[in-house]
This record gives C-alpha cells, structure tokens and sequence, in this order.
C-alpha cells in the first residue's frame, strides 16, 4: 500500500499523522521535497517518532534551505525543481510519502504537490480544526475531484468537533481514520498508541 499523507494547510500535523501512519504499517517513509529546517528535518522527526524495526525512511528528492513554498526555496537555491527528478523509491514494502503544505503549493511554474500523487496512491487529507477549516477542507477535496483522485481517508488533528467532522465526513464520504487530539507533547511511546488506534481503519482504507 502507498499512502500520501497531504493537508489542508501548512502546520496541521501532516508529519505528525505521518509519523502515526508510518508506525502503524511498519512502512517505509519518503517525503520527496524538504524545504527548510534541514538539521530537524519530517525524516528526522519521523525517526524519532517511530520505534519499530522495519521502516527505512528514505532520501529527499530535493532538499531546499529556506522554509517556504517549495518553488520560492528552490529559486533561492537558484535551481528549478523538476518533477520527473521526483522518483518514488522502490521497496516492497508500505510506504507513507509525506506532501509539502496543502495540494496547491507550487513546486515550479507549472507544477503542484497535487502532481506529485500517482494513480496507485491512496490519499490521505489531514484536517486541522478551526475556523475555515471546513471550507479549507472541502476545497481541498474539490481539488482531488476535479483531478479524479479519490480520496481515501481523513485524519483529523485537534480536539472534537462533532459539528466540523460530521459535514465533512458526510460531503467527502471519505473514511474517517482517526484523529489526532491536543496532546501536550509528542514522542514514540504516545505515536505507538495512535498507531494501535488508527491501524484497523489504515488496513481497510
């Protein structure tokens, strides 16, 4: 199984939700394009997060130095990023391949995070709540439709609400895998129980 983990925005627990999926699965892990934080990396991260033996997380594609939108990173770096560098790495077993910042962030002039998902992955949205998360949501949804990419599953990041995930929930029909509450800190031992939580509904996406 290939999974890609991508969001509704930046910073709504996309590495997180990673880290969780990548634990459950014992997958191997690959986020094509890092921009910025290179010494405290989502690989790094997710190496600390995960405790299991069998996952392998894999080199960048393009590892840019500034935090930004991918396309504005790498012309600082004076390069251009070019998807068909992008090649997903071969193993046999599950991967989780981690997005950059929502399905719409540029990597060049003519290409997004969206072309980076492959007709044999199944997509994973993760949704942070707070005002405008709905709209940001469905929009994103509406970006996979327009692309026919179905969406597999949704993890949600915060504390409940039922109002929120119902509505989405009800106009994605997509799977709910799990959410991810307001924990006062992260690290293995709190990922392994995510990972216990969220593995039935991984393995039946």
């Amino acid at each position: 199984m290939k999974l890609f983990i991508t969001g509704i925005g930046t910073n709504v627990g996309k590495t997180i939700a990673s880290a969780i999926v990548t634990q459950a699965l014992e997958a191997d892990y690959w986020k094509p394009i890092q921009a910025g934080d290179l010494d405290n990396s989502d690989s790094n991260k997710i190496q600390k997060y995960i405790s299991n033996n069998k996952t392998e997380i894999h080199a960048n594609s393009y590892k840019l130095n500034t935090p930004a939108s991918p396309h504005l990173a790498a012309a600082i770096d004076r390069i251009t990023i070019d998807i068909k560098e992008i090649n997903e790495p071969k193993t046999t077993n599950h991967i989780v391949i981690e997005g950059a910042g929502g399905l719409l962030v540029p990597l060049n002039d003519t290409d997004c995070i969206i072309d980076l998902i492959q007709k044999d992955y199944k997509v994973i949205l993760v949704s942070r709540h707070y005002l405008g998360s709905i709209n940001h949501t469905l929009l994103s949804f509406e970006a996979l439709k327009i692309r026919k990419i179905p969406l597999a599953g949704i993890i949600f990041s915060g504390d409940e609400n039922k109002a929120t995930e119902e509505i989405i929930l009800a106009k994605t029909k997509a799977k709910f895998i799990g959410r991810i509450e307001e924990e006062p800190y992260f690290d293995a031992n709190v990922i392994q129980c995510y990972a216990d939580e969220f593995r039935d509904n991984l393995l039946n996406l």
